[in-house]
């Protein structure tokens, strides 16, 4: 009897064993069933388990809706590179203006829109136009649903039901992003363009701020997500007494010195209550004479204790940085098989094509780092660079390292390839790590990347992780600001030092603009003296606003850009301001300028724009693909080159990965296990965004923001959902 009634028990414990593990299961599935979180899920992997798509069906993907906004603006460069979240069948999206919307994920059709444009009658919290926005946050308690985002430098508490503010939440249901960084910053830029991040009733969100020498701090904070009751703050420029002060040489800088700032989004382990937190670069990017030391915790991946903001672990990249290698992407919390170990880890891609893999709770490297000597040699006065920087050994970088001669693209006419390399043999060249100088330097891989803020991608199945990058060659220039006012000078001569002060670094010497950043030329076509000074002072896009200028220097800047030759000759009376040698750095750049072929092609030899995937279990690459591709290229028989591309992927349990991002204007899917090309689509422009992957009724879609506007690409509004046809 003993033995049949342990038996029993045996037998019911297995079963009961069985189902819980079944549970557990069939829970985890459930996560990644849905995209209720930007980026599919709090740990930033992107993965979807859905799989009625598949290699064998994905060909016949067909648009199920298609929702307009109606406010881009492609004269003023509108973007829209926002990742839908789906709840409870209801998707939200902000537009070009960043309107947060509603939408009925089945049909697309419109539920509600929240307009910030008719909160802020006063007109200084306009132009919502001109930042971009790349997801929202969903909170629920009960009956209490409720939606936060931020639109310029404001959050936003807004009722998931019927898109109302909650004016419970902050100063009548917003919070201004300037008050509570412990300085007066109200003149400076603050904004967020990646969404916050839940963990239990708080609401935890980073910052994008000016990168220029007039920069706010990119400290990290905590709301109370009912009241917006600040709940905690961490310094990542610290403060004296905390930890890292002692990296800044100057005790000073932590009272002038901005940047630091984690602009690209979070990540959050649950489970141990763990936030991971990259930051970008101190301000200013180029030149350090006014911020000599390390730099904590510029350029770092911060492990923080979700509940208090206390510092777990960090980890530095780049040690004093003066090429702009922010962290720009969250890291993926990723769980890996190594030497018969499973490790829960966190994967961190950098701008210089690296792969970093921590331990996640102790920051221990899964594989060897090391630290290697650079050249720390620097022909720039008061600079001072660090002599070694921190280099993987495992995974090998998923995109080259250097540039040389050997590397100019073959597929230009012989008068430009020579050409190029004349241009080549004036300026410095062969590694990441060159010491910015008044002589150019090739700066490669680029200021977008390898890894952009896009992010990557991870595959629990698999074990494998997907990257796409960028392989640009940039230019890089520095130049005295002449920043002192003379005793004499006119509107004119005033204009253009103010200029190569506060603008060129973006619009170039000449004004014919830099990188991704426009011309200005032709502004006196667009724009009125009343409206561009409307522009400097609230920012666009990627410019900050420049409330830091006087009035007086605002107008002379104005007159030289709008060639209003009456004020020209008019005497400029510099207005008394106290001498800030945080801000009135004696260098600045010449400009964002890419290393490009006279018929605007990159100098380098493709691909220009990649995808990898990254087998983590062993830290070796699997499969490496070109991501979009020039039809003019293309008709001459050139292999693929691929293209710049910012955006995330999604990669699915049906064998799947989809990407946009690139130039081109697809949308893309891949075989996961081998980077086969196996479906496309030509989007109404450019998907510079992640897409969403959803289930509704039993039937799986995939939406994508079609907003363009970089790269000089048409502006969209449109949000494009795909889904196999209906069976017969």
């Amino acid at each position: 009897m003993n033995f049949l009634y342990s038996s029993f028990n045996r037998v019911l414990f297995a079963v009961i064993l069985t189902f819980f593990i079944t549970a557990c299961k069939f829970g985890d599935d459930h996560r990644y069933n849905d995209w209720t979180v930007t980026g599919g899920s709090k740990q930033a992997i992107r993965y979807s388990s859905l799989n009625e798509i598949d290699s064998s069906n994905v060909n016949q993907l067909k648009i199920a809706w298609e929702y307009h906004s109606g406010d881009a603006d492609t004269a003023k460069h509108s973007q829209m590179q926002c990742n839908p979240i789906i709840v409870n069948g209801v998707m939200y999206v902000t537009s070009p203006r960043l309107r947060l919307i509603a939408l009925d994920a089945a049909t697309g059709n419109e539920k509600w829109v929240f307009d910030p444009d008719t909160i802020n009658k006063d007109k200084e919290f306009n132009h919502f136009i001109l930042n971009n926005n790349r997801g929202v946050t969903y909170w629920e308690d009960a009956d209490d649903k409720r939606i936060l985002y931020t639109a310029g430098f404001m959050i936003y508490a807004v009722n998931a039901l019927n898109g109302k503010m909650i004016t419970s939440f902050g100063n009548g249901g917003r919070i201004d992003l300037h008050e509570g960084l412990g300085r007066d910053v109200k003149e400076l830029y603050v904004a967020a363009t990646s969404p916050g991040i839940i963990y239990k009733d708080l609401y935890i969100l980073g910052s994008r701020v000016d990168e220029g020498p007039a920069a706010a701090p990119g400290h990290i904070r905590a709301y109370d997500v009912r009241t917006g009751q600040l709940k905690w703050i961490f310094h990542t420029i610290p403060q004296p007494g905390e930890f890292g002060y002692d990296t800044w040489e100057d005790p000073e800088a932590w009272k002038h010195i901005g940047g630091a700032n984690s602009w690209s989004g979070l990540s959050l382990d649950e489970q141990r209550g763990i936030l991971f937190a990259p930051t970008g670069s101190a301000s200013f990017d180029f030149y350090g004479g006014k911020r000599k030391g390390s730099n904590l915790f510029a350029n770092c991946l911060l492990a923080l204790d979700a509940a208090t903001g206390k510092r777990i672990w960090h980890f530095q990249f780049i040690h004093h940085d003066v090429w702009d290698k922010d962290l720009p992407t969250p890291p993926a919390l990723v769980t890996l098989n190594k030497d018969g170990k499973q490790i829960d880890a966190v994967a961190q891609p950098t701008k210089n094509g690296m792969l970093y893999l921590f331990e996640r709770a102790t920051g221990k490297p899964v594989y060897p780092i090391d630290e290697i000597l650079v050249d720390d040699k620097t022909e720039m006065p008061g600079e001072k660079l660090w002599p070694t920087q921190p280099v993987p050994q495992t995974p090998k970088p998923f995109v080259r390292q250097t540039f040389t001669a050997n590397d100019i693209n073959p597929y230009l006419p012989d008068s430009s390839i020579n050409k190029l390399k004349k241009d080549l043999m004036g300026y410095r060249y062969g590694n990441m790590f060159l010491p910015p100088g008044k002589h150019t330097s090739v700066v490669f891989p680029g200021y977008d990347g390898g890894a952009e803020w896009g992010g990557p991608t991870f595959d629990p199945e698999t074990g494998y992780l997907y990257i796409n990058a960028n392989e640009m060659a940039w230019l890089l220039t520095l130049v005295e600001t002449n920043s002192g006012a003379p005793k004499k000078e006119n509107n004119l001569q005033a204009g253009q030092r103010l200029y190569r002060q506060y603008c060129m670094a973006c619009h170039g010497p000449d004004r014919k603009g830099s990188g991704n950043n426009p011309s200005i030329l032709e502004t006196n076509k667009k724009y009125g003296a009343d409206s561009l000074l409307t522009l400097i002072n609230n920012g666009r896009r990627m410019m900050p606003a420049q409330k830091q200028l006087d009035e007086a220097e605002k107008k002379v800047i104005i007159s030289f850009i709008l060639d209003i030759k009456t004020q020209y000759q008019k005497r400029f009376i510099a207005p008394p301001k106290p001498v800030d040698s945080f801000r009135n750095l004696p260098y600045t750049i010449t400009g964002y300028n890419k290393f490009l072929s006279p018929e605007g092609f990159p100098a380098i030899r493709p691909p220009w724009g990649s995808l990898t995937a990254i087998n983590l279990n062993s830290g070796e690459a699997v499969w490496k693909t070109p991501l979009g591709e020039f039809p003019e290229l293309k008709a001459k028989g050139i292999p693929p080159t691929g293209t710049e591309n910012y955006g995330g992927s999604v990669v699915t349990a049906g064998g799947l990965l989809f990407i946009a991002a690139a130039s081109d204007g697809k949308i893309r899917a891949f075989n996961k296990y081998n980077g086969k090309l196996l479906w496309e689509y030509q989007l109404p422009v450019p998907g510079f965004a992640t897409p969403a992957m959803y289930e509704l009724n039993g039937k799986q879609y995939l939406v994508i923001a079609c907003g363009g506007g970089k790269l000089g690409k048409k502006s969209g509004d449109s949000y494009v959902a795909f889904s196999l046809p209906e069976k017969n």
